[in-house]
This record gives C-alpha cells, sequence and structure tokens, in this order.
C-alpha cells in the first residue's frame, strides 16, 4: 500500500521535473511540495512529536520508490531522516518537542554537520570547535559537503568540545540557519545529485544556548556514528531505487527497439544482461530491507548490515546503470533518456555517508571482534 501511494506519488508529480532539475541544477521544490503534502518528507519522526511514525523499512520505501526516478529527489526524505536522527537517538525531550515537530509539520529541513575540508573518512579529525561561555557554546569551523545546506533551516553539527580527547572530545548540536554568524558556500558544481544543494557552511563565531546540545558533552562522535548505522541504509535505499529505475527503462526499451528485423530484447546477449541486472538489484533489495529491520530493532549486528547494505547496493547501482545505459546504445549516452542521469547519480552512493571503501573497513572490523 505504502509502496504503490509512493510510486504513484513519484510518478505523476516529481517524475516529469526530473530531468529539468538535473539540467538547471536547481533544488527540486515540485518534489518537496509533493512529499511535504503528503507527509513522505519525514515519515520517521514518531508520533509524539506529530510525525507518521514510519518504521526504517517505511522510510526505505519511501527514498527507494522516490529515487526510482529522481535520485536528487530522494535526497528530501533521507537528509530529514539524517539530520534529525541524532536528536531522535541522544536529544532531551525537550529538544524533541522544538525541532522535530517543525520539521513532521513541513515547517522546516534537517541537515548533518559532519565532515570538513580536512576531515572526511577521519571524522575524528575535525577541527569546528564549540566553546563554553556561560549559558551558551560558541562554534567556530567550517563543514564541508553538506546536502541541502541552504535550503534545510537546522543543522546537526558536530564540533570539538575537548581537543584532548579526540573523537571523545566531541560533541552534538542544533544549529539555526537564522542564527547569527551562519553562512553558505557556493554550490558545489557534481556530477550528479545536480537538484540537491551540497555546500560548506561557515560557523563564524555562532553564539548558541547550551540546551542545544545533543546528549551530554564529549558523546557526539557516539552519536554520529551511531546515526550512520541507521541512515547508511537509507543511501541503500536511494541506490536500490536509482538501479531499479534504471532496470524498469531498460526493459522497456529493449522490448520496443528492433535490430535485424525484432526486438532487441529476444537475443540472448540482451537476456543475460538483464537477468544479471534483475539479480543485483533483488539482492540489494533483500540486503537493504534485513539492514531496516535490524535497524529497527537495533540489533547487535546493524553496524555490519549498515555497512553491507549500503556498500553493495551502491556498487550493484554503478553497475546496473552502467549496464542500462549500454542497452541503449548510443541512445543511453544522451540527455534525452534518463539513464545517463542515473548513472551520474548512482556513484555518489557509493562515496557519501563513508566511501564503499570505510565500509568494508567497517565491517572486517565487526568481524574481526
Amino acid at each position: 500500500m505504502l509502496r504503490e501511494s509512493v510510486r504513484a506519488l513519484a510518478e505523476a508529480k516529481i517524475a516529469p521535473s526530473a530531468a529539468a532539475v538535473d539540467e538547471e541544477a536547481r533544488f527540486p521544490q515540485e518534489a518537496r511540495d509533493a512529499l511535504e503534502a503528503n507527509d513522505l518528507h519525514a515519515v520517521h519522526v514518531p508520533e509524539e512529536f506529530g510525525g507518521a511514525g514510519g518504521d526504517a523499512l517505511a522510510a526505505v520505501i519511501v527514498i527507494e520508490e522516490v529515487a526510482r526516478v529522481c535520485a536528487s529527489s530522494s535526497l528530501i526524505p533521507a537528509v530529514n531522516k539524517l539530520g534529525s536522527l541524532p536528536v531522535m537517538l541522544s536529544g532531551s525531550k525537550e529538544l524533541k518537542e522544538k525541532y522535530l515537530r517543525p520539521l513532521a509539520e513541513a515547517r522546516a529541513m534537517f541537515s548533518y554537520c559532519l565532515s570538513e575540508p580536512d576531515a572526511g573518512s577521519d571524522a575524528a579529525g575535525m577541527k569546528t570547535k564549540a566553546v563554553r561561555d556561560g549559558d551558551h557554546y560558541v562554534l567556530n569551523g567550517v563543514k564541508r559537503w553538506i546536502t541541502n545546506a541552504g535550503v534545510s533551516d537546522y543543522y546537526t553539527v558536530m564540533a570539538v568540545t575537548d581537543p584532548s580527547k579526540r573523537s571523545r572530545g566531541i560533541s552534538a548540536f542544533v544549529v539555526e540557519k537564522d542564527d547569527e554568524g551562519v553562512s553558505f558556500g557556493a554550490p558545489e558544481k557534481k556530477l550528479g545529485i545536480k537538484g540537491s544543494p551540497t555546500r560548506e557552511v561557515y560557523l563564524d563565531n555562532v553564539r548558541i544556548p547550551a540546551d542545544r546540545m545533543i546528549g551530554e558533552e564529549g558523546t557526539g562522535f557516539a552519536t554520529a556514528m551511531r546515526t550512520l548505522d541507521h541512515t547508511r541504509i537509507t543511501i541503500a535505499a536511494q541506490a536500490l531505487g536509482i538501479a531499479q529505475g534504471a532496470l524498469d527503462y531498460a526493459v522497456g526499451y529493449v522490448k520496443e527497439r528492433e535490430q535485424f528485423g525484432r526486438p532487441i530484447a529476444d537475443f540472448q546477449g540482451v537476456q543475460f544482461m538483464l537477468a544479471d541486472m534483475a539479480m543485483k538489484v533483488e539482492t540489494a533489495r533483500q540486503m537493504t530491507y534485513a539492514a531496516a529491520g535490524r535497524s529497527e530493532r537495533e540489533e547487535k549486528d546493524l553496524t555490519f548490515f549498515g555497512a553491507a547494505a549500503k556498500c553493495f547496493a551502491s556498487d550493484a547501482a554503478m553497475e546496473v546503470t552502467t549496464d542500462a545505459v549500454q542497452l541503449l546504445g548510443g541512445y543511453g549516452y544522451t540527455r534525452d533518456y534518463p539513464l545517463e542521469r542515473m548513472m551520474r547519480d548512482a556513484k555518489i552512493t557509493q562515496i557519501y555517508e563513508g566511501t564503499n571503501q570505510i565500509q568494508r573497513v567497517v565491517m572486517a572490523k565487526q568481524l574481526l571482534k
């Protein structure tokens, strides 16, 4: 039921503008409006705070079906979850009420600020600082690769509160777009997901109340890593949706495209390619859904499954979209067809929320514990 309704909405309201959003590198406001009007922009927010109370699998299905037609648009529900999940996991009830309710009621969007110019895979090497000043903290630093920066109203920011403790000296805060001293860099000129703005976030003597700290001082890095255990699954869902969209389009094309007097779908070489693509998509789906179940139950092997699902699904998406372009031949290489966009969009799923090389490190560490 959920899948059917999201797919219908995505095809009617989001798909028609997907190519223009990519071509013009503009935020998909049409998608945001449609998702918010149907309470699909942040299904993970608990009912207690005005949300739909959707479980991890519901969030996965929403992201998957939106990504099937437009990867950029799927980052609206995905990043709303990424940015707000630290508040859900570690925030006080007062903080949850203050920030989750506006998100649920479509009055705000959330982003997540972990990476920095010199702290990517080594996130614990961050330099952004938060210094206590009475009942406030003063933040200074630069965050890079921030999805939906400038559009989102709220930002979960990781900052160093005790430089002597490395990861245990990092704390998490909610920063608001309108806080004095917050500004944004120019949008990055990216290969894909062009409709989702990626910008630096500048924090210049940003003074915020101390009660905007998420959890206790020094627990921010642990919260950040726990968040990624859950939200890597949303990237798996995005990759899965992109791959499914490419497979669906390729299947339709080969049935209609004729060469040598018959549809190219009749040729065994094409059939073998489609079979391999479908196997990868379905395997990715099973891994992603299995990881979502573990996310919902907070199982001990979530770290492994979240990393594995993200890694496998994104690798599969890159392979499937590449093969889909190949099946269309020269047409697949043009912007008149959606597959080259899907191929470009798939690439980022192998990179963000931890590169797939980092995912393999994470998995190996879990196996060797």
